[in-house]
């Protein structure tokens, strides 16, 4: 008998049907002799009807107020859930994140879990219950609701699952895997087996949306096996572990096209210790992802510029931010540039093998990309460019490190 927890989207619990679907894929796990702790997203569509709701009360909503707001839509979920799988004669509870101890900083809209007791959970089970969990939400220490950000759900999930030391996380969603790519844009792009953590993590924060990043963190930090599979379609999926030798063969894993960039650039900013501190400390300070940073040398004696990247969808509020410190120490305009976006490959087998930077661009210079921004790791290669690009980047990359050919896995170099 396996302990497992599974979590189910958004698009798994999209309509009434849908529900009745996983209720059978749930019973069909528990019948089986399993232990099982569900969790669910809101409804498909419904976290975004609240917003919108927010946004024609005021066009600027109260972050506090807008967390109790988003928190209704998972409540429904795992009333209704709850209430399928009780008709079919299994002894189902719901439970928010406060009811099952999910305690967060007060960072609301994007709050970080700070602990999970997960008593109640355990006690349920321990009484035959199978527990229902609202995703995406906790309490902070004051007892107020806030939401964990987009994908919080995952997060949950493996949260629960590591607290409880369940045999696996399963996660449940719309697709059977993860690909070498975006199938929408490459035909060929295959279903990749099994990824460690460190490329998992790597190709969620680069735009793979299978995952919340901040998941495959977590699972990492507590070795928590994570299992990603469709809940419309029956298949093994991909199993998210610790690095195997089998996986440092390939050297290249996927290859990623995320639009959700803006590059902000800070001109003139005077050449002195502590400056980039002051710059990017205010940023931080307010949960804004900076990602890749290039400082510069200016036309102007003592002073530089200052270039990096931030999500498209938090460019309003870094623009703020920016604007004022640039102006609190001295520096000169802020400008931004939107229509841009970050192509990346990830392999753990990057680092045994070389000459993988000197593919990449060697493939974008015979496709006419112009190359703005690099960031490089252990087991990564990121370059910005126009968003025009983006698309014939990653067609082109994916066929050069022959991530059409064999069981998801690119060729060796």
């Amino acid at each position: 008998m396996a302990l497992l927890v599974e979590k189910f989207g958004g698009t798994s619990v999209g309509t009434i049907e849908r529900i009745h679907r996983i209720a059978e894929l749930i019973e069909r796990t528990y019948r089986a002799g399993n232990e099982v702790v569900v969790v669910v997203s809101a409804m498909s569509g419904e976290t975004d009807r609240l917003l919108r709701l927010a946004h024609e009360i005021t066009s600027q909503p109260d972050d506090r107020e807008l967390d109790m707001l988003l928190s209704c839509g998972e409540r429904v979920t795992i009333a209704l859930l709850a209430m399928k799988l009780r008709s079919r004669g299994i002894n189902a509870r719901s439970f928010t994140g406060r009811q099952v101890g999910i305690v967060t900083n007060s960072s609301h809209t994007r709050a970080r879990i700070a602990k999970v007791t997960a008593d109640p959970v355990k006690q349920a089970l321990d009484q035959g219950v199978l527990p229902i969990v609202a995703g995406f939400q906790g309490v902070n220490e004051r007892s107020e609701v806030t939401t964990l950000g987009r994908g919080g759900s995952d997060l949950t999930a493996v949260a629960l699952a590591a607290t409880l030391k369940a045999d696996r996380c399963v996660i449940f969603t719309d697709v059977d895997g993860v690909y070498t790519t975006d199938p929408n844009v490459v035909s060929s792009a295959r279903r990749i087996p099994k990824l460690s953590y460190e490329e998992m993590l790597e190709l969620a924060s680069l735009g793979a949306k299978v995952l919340q990043a901040r998941s495959v963190e977590f699972a990492a930090k507590y070795g928590v096996p994570v299992q990603v599979k469709s809940s419309f379609q029956e298949g093994e999926g991909t199993l998210v572990t610790h690095e195997d030798a089998d996986m440092e063969q390939a050297v290249v894993s996927g290859v990623t096209g995320d639009r959700n960039q803006a590059k902000i650039t800070v001109v003139g900013v005077p050449d002195r210790p502590g400056i980039a501190a002051n710059l990017f400390g205010v940023v931080a300070e307010h949960s804004i992802v900076v990602d890749m940073i290039i400082q510069n040398v200016s036309h102007q004696d003592a002073l530089t510029d200052i270039s990096f990247t931030v999500p498209r969808s938090d460019l309003a509020r870094a623009m703020d931010l920016v604007k004022q410190t640039a102006a609190e120490i001295g520096a000169g305009a802020v400008e931004v540039k939107e229509a841009i976006a970050k192509v990346s490959l990830v392999g753990v087998g990057m680092r045994s093998h070389s000459g993988v930077a000197s593919r990449m661009f060697q493939t974008l210079a015979r496709e006419k990309v112009n190359i703005m921004m690099i960031s490089t790791s252990e087991i990564k290669i990121s370059c910005v460019l126009d968003e025009r690009d983006v698309d014939k980047a990653v067609r082109a990359l994916h066929e050069e490190f022959g991530l059409d050919k064999g069981p998801g896995r690119a060729e060796s170099a």
